[in-house]
């Protein structure tokens, strides 16, 4: 592990700590032709003309888990293999508090947390091991701030709350749903309503970027309307998310599968006769729009509609 940069191809990784110590880990494609394939490893990728370091990691991180987070530089490594690129991968490290296996795979199959005991058992990409390693044997996490606080008894602390949009469209008496994949990292298998994470962008933005990128639906920003917000708390170390829930008064295309590695099909159902299995915060947010409510509480110990239009 050298801690000066090398010279030949640059690649980035970045090394994402929890408060328990584990490492969020990305389990890699196995049947594509890209380097590390079948293995656990670590986000990250090459440069971007006119990238440097620092700005590849950040877009690298948000590209492939949809988070924004504060990187510090840790060291540097080599990769050598089939289908490597980047000989030289600089590393990052970074802290994060949040449900990895939620997070979207927009590359790669899932992520997940692990402590480095437990690495010794994973089929595991070999330089990301000894970097994790490496980290773990100087223990330098306190000096890498952390991204979300933990909840408190009697109150909370500051905490980010990821925001997702997401589309009520009504047709006839039916909604949109669509059923995601198996694979996904969330909800595999699961009717589920049209949806993103917000990236830098307003909500409407989103929604109607997602529309046509999922299911090659058009929709103006101006015809969205804010219907139902869920504030979601999955479990106590999950971080906690904030679901907007816009309908549509008018929309161009018929619905169709644009992303099939994440969504399999799209199908208007009855909204008095939902199906099964459902994403249950969708099938919430579909019960409070009906009812004229505008918000729900769920995960907070209790489950709480306040509100109304």
């Amino acid at each position: 592990m050298s801690r000066s940069h090398t010279t030949g191809g640059a690649g980035t990784a970045v090394l994402i700590v929890n408060s328990h110590g584990q490492y969020m880990l990305h389990l890699r494609d196995a049947h594509k032709p890209i380097c590390d394939r079948g293995t656990w490893s670590l986000v990250g990728g090459g440069l971007e003309p006119g990238e440097s370091l620092d700005e590849a990691i950040v877009r690298e991180i948000r590209e492939e888990t949809g988070l924004i987070l504060q990187v510090a530089a840790f060291a540097t490594t080599t990769a050598d293999g089939p289908y490597v690129t980047e000989g030289n991968i600089h590393l990052y490290t970074a802290r994060w508090d949040g449900d990895a296996r939620a997070l979207p795979a927009s590359e790669g199959i899932m992520f997940a947390w692990f402590d480095v005991a437990t690495m010794e058992q994973l089929t595991m990409c070999s330089w990301a091991h000894e970097a994790i390693k490496a980290h773990h044997a100087e223990q330098p996490t306190a000096a890498v701030p952390s991204q979300r606080a933990s909840v408190r008894a009697g109150g909370v602390s500051a905490v980010k709350n990821v925001i997702g949009a997401h589309l009520f469209l009504e047709r006839d008496g039916a909604t949109l749903l669509g059923l995601r994949h198996e694979s996904v990292a969330f909800a595999g298998g699961q009717w589920h309503a049209l949806a993103g994470h917000v990236e830098r962008e307003s909500v409407r933005a989103c929604l109607v970027r997602e529309a046509v990128e999922e299911a090659g639906i058009g929709i103006d920003p101006d015809d969205l309307a804010l219907v139902h917000t869920v504030h979601l708390l999955d479990d106590e170390h999950a971080e906690p998310r904030i679901q907007l829930f816009f309908s549509a008064s008018r929309w161009s295309g018929e619905p169709e599968v644009r992303e099939p590695d994440k969504c399999t099909a799209w199908k208007w159902w009855p909204v008095d006769a939902l199906p099964e299995p459902m994403v249950p915060y969708t099938r919430a947010a579909i019960a409070g729009t009906r009812s004229g409510i505008s918000y729900t509480e769920l995960g907070w110990g209790t489950t709480a509609y306040r509100g109304g239009r």
